[in-house]
């Protein structure tokens, strides 16, 4: 594994940005086929701004959470904000960045906002699964030290071999693309069963945060909340340092998703089949 795909002189071509490129331009494409699909009142051109918004914001976003969680870092070293290519973006500030610039879109394209996420969320998702396959080359992203026989020795200059060198570690970021895929397969087979707008959308969160909940007990980046401190772990016969808090912020973040949108789907009854989106007759802005 190595994050350099192309060495052109002056010119770095690495897997990580080639896993976006290609992320963006499959879920532009399926996103395409949704909003056809739903007859949503949406050109070609009309997509395409809101992708030159909701990609660089989203970016922005995902980084900015991922440095205020390290600013002890960052604070610092205020360049190295810049160096995406090291990795340390955090997937829920991306979202929340995201759902921003959607809903701002919808509303001035006077779109139904549930219907518009719906039809971005499997694009949403599988994009996320593909991102995983950067982190994997990059080493970021990696999990704790295991003894398990599937556990990743990654190169001693990745992130991963810089923080446990010579070990082998979960393979987190597979573990989350595999579930990622798992989560794309359901909401991609449902677009067409008529479930009331916003349905596919809570599902795509609650799913999501049960995923990553159980992926972050293995990751060795996790973000934490509460006073930190430092303790020993043993894993086989290699001791390392980790520094936990009071609770990770994903599995916070995760909880309080499942709540939200459980009691969105429960309240507006969204699990019940409406007849004329299952025929993909648009409806009415909300």
């Amino acid at each position: 594994m190595h994050p350099i795909l192309l060495q052109l002189g002056p010119i770095t071509i690495r897997y990580y940005g080639l896993m976006y490129v290609i992320a963006i331009s499959l879920g532009f494409y399926l996103l395409s086929k949704e909003v056809r699909r739903k007859q949503l009142e949406l050109s070609t051109d009309n997509l395409l701004d809101l992708l030159l918004w909701t990609v660089p914001l989203a970016i922005i976003g995902a980084r900015l959470y991922y440095v205020v969680f390290h600013w002890g870092y960052y604070g610092s070293r205020p360049m190295d904000i810049l160096k995406l290519w090291q990795g340390g973006l955090a997937i829920h500030g991306g979202v929340l960045a995201g759902i921003l610039v959607v809903y701002i879109f919808s509303r001035r394209r006077k779109i139904g906002f549930w219907d518009l996420t719906d039809a971005l969320v499997p694009s949403l998702i599988l994009g996320q699964a593909i991102g995983r396959i950067g982190n994997l080359t990059n080493g970021d992203a990696f999990g704790l030290p295991t003894t398990l026989p599937w556990g990743i020795h990654f190169p001693a200059e990745s992130p991963a071999g810089m923080t446990f060198p010579g070990q082998a570690t979960h393979p987190s970021m597979i573990y989350e693309m595999i579930l990622n895929l798992a989560i794309f397969s359901f909401l991609w087979g449902i677009r067409k069963r008529g479930y009331r707008a916003g349905f596919s959308t809570a599902m795509y969160f609650i799913l999501y945060a049960i995923a990553r909940s159980i992926v972050s007990f293995t990751r060795a980046d996790s973000l934490w909340l509460g006073k930190q401190r430092v303790i020993e772990v043993t894993t086989g016969t290699y001791t390392y340092l980790q520094s936990v808090g009071v609770l990770r912020a994903a599995h916070a973040i995760s909880l309080l998703s499942v709540v939200v949108f459980g009691v969105m789907i429960w309240r507006r009854k969204l699990y019940i089949v409406d007849v004329q989106s299952s025929s993909g007759r648009k409806r009415s802005p909300k």
